[in-house]
């Protein structure tokens, strides 16, 4: 019979210094006479499992401000070496959308890429009138990659000759190569080779990609590949639901409650429970609960801390969406937003843009975010406070991203944007 552990209990504030702790937020980053390199990525890869690729460059890529959140100003280039030269320390694939991952995660998640095939089987997913995996477009393409990769979806359209059919998918318009190219990759028979000064996806097949001792590895069954995938997410996680941990890698619910109950059973997990969020909720066996969160940052909306939104709400209170693709008239909060982490909450949302030709960090707005319930008493910073480390923090953004200057302009909207303005002038470096 399966002995049920006991539960423990955690009170909101001791479960957000857990969860911040286990993300590697929990501290003030060190001061740094350069920025760091190789090492503080591969660090910040180890502890969250993947980094989120986005294209979106309003103040800086996705995948990069995970890194500068956790370690400050550091040398993009690294994540250039680290995924085009061999043997790469990451590689491209589908994981929680399309992320760098290690090489032998590449490898744990055949099921994943196998299920994306089934799923787009399902959907009926075309090209021309013919289901895509048995296009001959995808086929021609197949043969080029063969042949000449690693290639960029331009190159490819260009080997096909003219530039191709515009197919729909996304939102944006694809030609046939593309469309090929990106079905291939969600089903893993592609992979990155790198990316080129545009930030084109260099396709490759990953026999050529992986690393030799990768490749030489043994195949992963699918029992064991979750089990590392669901302990990978709670390790990063510290505390989390199920839902939580099967968004990580955007898991099925189903085998991942299955998963979790056997790492609750050799007591790698352990249950808890945390007043204001719906459970059952589990601890990492390594998560453990500092006294105080001292972190200060900001956060891509595309962080793992804040991927899954219900877990956002449920720890810190706030009701947290991405608006960019919401009409100008019916943002919340502003087009870009971050949120700003101080100590152990999520105190303020900042509405920045990289302005690279004036080389002007813009604040188009700043707000006070709302907090968890009871934390007003509970020692929450006044505006003041807020504003000082806002302002240092947007100036160590200003350093890391070669840029002179941050303002906030007179059209700039929220009720920290006056306390703002009025810190940003002493912080000044």
């Amino acid at each position: 019979m399966t002995r049920v552990p006991p539960t423990e209990r955690l009170t909101p504030a001791q479960a957000r210094r857990a969860v911040l702790r286990a993300s590697g937020l929990h501290r003030r980053r060190p001061e740094r006479p350069t920025p760091a390199g190789t090492r503080a990525l591969q660090q910040v890869v180890d502890r969250l499992g993947l980094l989120q690729i986005d294209s979106v460059n309003v103040l800086a890529r996705a995948h990069l401000m995970p890194v500068y959140a956790r370690v400050g100003p550091w040398d993009v280039t690294a994540l250039d070496r680290a995924t085009s030269r061999p043997p790469r320390r990451l590689v491209e694939t589908w994981a929680h959308e399309a992320s760098f991952v290690p090489p032998a995660t590449f490898r744990d998640l055949a099921f994943k890429h196998a299920a994306n095939r089934a799923r787009v089987e399902r959907r009926g997913d075309a090209l021309h009138g013919v289901p895509i995996a048995d296009a001959p477009e995808v086929a021609r393409v197949r043969a080029v990659i063969d042949e000449r990769g690693p290639l960029t979806a331009r190159e490819v359209q260009a080997v096909l000759g003219g530039d191709g059919r515009r197919a729909q998918a996304w939102g944006w318009a694809w030609t046939d190569a593309k469309r090929a190219l990106e079905h291939l990759f969600l089903v893993g028979e592609l992979t990155s080779a790198g990316r080129n000064a545009q930030f084109e996806r260099r396709y490759d097949r990953p026999d050529r990609v992986l690393p030799p001792d990768v490749l030489a590895a043994p195949p992963v069954d699918e029992p064991t590949a979750r089990r590392r995938l669901v302990e990978q997410a709670a390790r990063a996680h510290g505390v989390a639901s199920v839902r939580c941990l099967a968004d990580h890698w955007r898991t099925a619910l189903a085998p991942t409650h299955a998963v979790v109950a056997e790492l609750v059973d050799d007591g790698t997990l352990v249950p808890v429970e945390v007043a204001g969020w719906r459970g059952p909720l589990y601890r990492h066996r390594d998560a453990t609960v500092p006294r105080r969160a001292e972190g200060r940052t900001l956060l891509s909306p595309f962080d793992p801390l804040v991927w899954e939104r219900t877990r956002t709400e449920s720890l810190f209170g706030l009701r947290y969406r991405i608006e960019i693709y919401t009409p100008a008239h019916a943002r919340v909060w502003g087009y870009y937003v971050l949120p700003f982490l101080l100590g152990d909450r999520l105190v303020a949302l900042v509405d920045l843009k990289a302005d690279r030709r004036d080389g002007v960090l813009r604040v188009h707005a700043a707000h006070r975010a709302p907090g968890p319930a009871g934390d007003v008493a509970a020692g929450a910073p006044a505006d003041g406070e807020v504003a000082h480390e806002l302002a240092a923090e947007l100036w160590s953004v200003v350093r890391w991203l070669g840029l002179d200057d941050v303002r906030t302009g007179p059209d700039a909207a929220g009720d920290l944007v006056a306390p703002l303005a009025g810190a940003l002038r002493p912080t000044a470096p």
